[in-house]
């Protein structure tokens, strides 16, 4: 189908993000050209924004507008505690429970060799002189209950085993509220093994 240059640039930008087809690529394109043209110079605005403005924290590897990223600012979290996720968004999820107190570390992705990715190619390197310059005495870590995020988990408390330092895993198994029969037997195992006395 032919639309003029500039929208169908727009439809071709829009399918660059994760989660957009080109049908609602082109919904969303539409949506754009009936929006007041100062909403549409804010949200470009706010794109352009946020790309240039934001980093990552040279000591922890979280997205902030500041270096260090608040979290490691903040004097009143437990610096002797360190749990360590894939990405940003899960700092922000763990942030939103309000029950964790120590600092993080982000690995910015998981091992993965059937993607090519390594232990080189995640930051784990700094994370192992955090260890060491820090003080640590607890490592979390929360990266996702997959293959890649276990083979990561393992890898790290390899890694760190031998510094003394005592390494936790995240539970998984079945959710709050949810039922048995539709659980599938990887997540009733976790369940299973995860188990505690009452």
């Amino acid at each position: 189908m032919y639309y003029p240059e500039p929208i169908s640039k727009l439809i071709d930008s829009f399918t660059k993000l994760p989660g957009i087809g080109p049908k609602t690529a082109v919904r969303l394109a539409f949506y754009v050209l009936e929006m007041e043209e100062d909403d549409v110079l804010e949200f470009g605005k706010a794109l352009v924004n946020a790309k240039r403005e934001l980093t990552h924290c040279t000591n922890c590897g979280h997205i902030t507008d500041q270096d260090p990223c608040s979290i490691c600012q903040d004097e009143s979290r437990d610096s002797t505690l360190i749990c360590v996720v894939q990405d940003p968004k899960d700092v922000i999820a763990m942030e939103k429970m309000k029950e964790f107190s120590g600092k993080y570390h982000v690995l910015h992705g998981a091992i993965s060799p059937m993607d090519g990715i390594g232990p080189e190619d995640i930051n784990v390197e700094s994370l192992i002189k955090r260890l060491k310059d820090e003080g640590v005495e607890e490592l979390i870590i929360a990266t996702n209950p997959n293959v890649e995020g276990e083979a990561t988990a393992m890898y790290i408390s390899r890694l760190v085993k031998p510094a003394g330092i005592r390494t936790t895993r995240i539970a998984h198994g079945l959710p709050v509220g949810g039922d048995l029969e539709y659980a599938d037997e990887v997540t009733l195992s976790k369940a299973m093994e995860g188990r505690r006395e009452l």
